[in-house]
C-alpha cells in the first residue's frame, strides 16, 4: 500500500469547494494531529488520489493535457 506524503509549501490557485461536514471534520482532525494546515492535508489527499487513479482515467487525463 502506498503511503501519503505531505508536500512542501507551494504557490497555488484559489478554488472554492463544498465538502460534506464529516469529511471537513476528519481532515481538520488530521491536520490538527499532524500540526499542518487544512490545505496541506487536502492537497496531499488529492495528489494521492490522482496518483492512484484507474489507468483508463489516467490515460484520458494525459490526452486532455496535450
Amino acid at each position: 500500500m502506498k503511503k501519503l506524503k505531505i508536500p512542501e509549501n507551494h504557490s497555488g490557485i484559489s478554488k472554492t469547494l463544498r465538502l460534506p461536514e464529516n469529511i471537513v471534520d476528519d481532515i481538520q482532525n488530521l491536520a490538527n494531529l499532524k500540526n499542518l494546515s487544512f490545505n496541506k492535508i487536502v492537497t496531499s489527499l488529492l495528489e494521492f488520489g490522482l496518483d492512484n487513479l484507474d489507468e483508463e482515467d489516467k490515460e484520458n487525463i494525459e490526452k486532455l493535457k496535450k
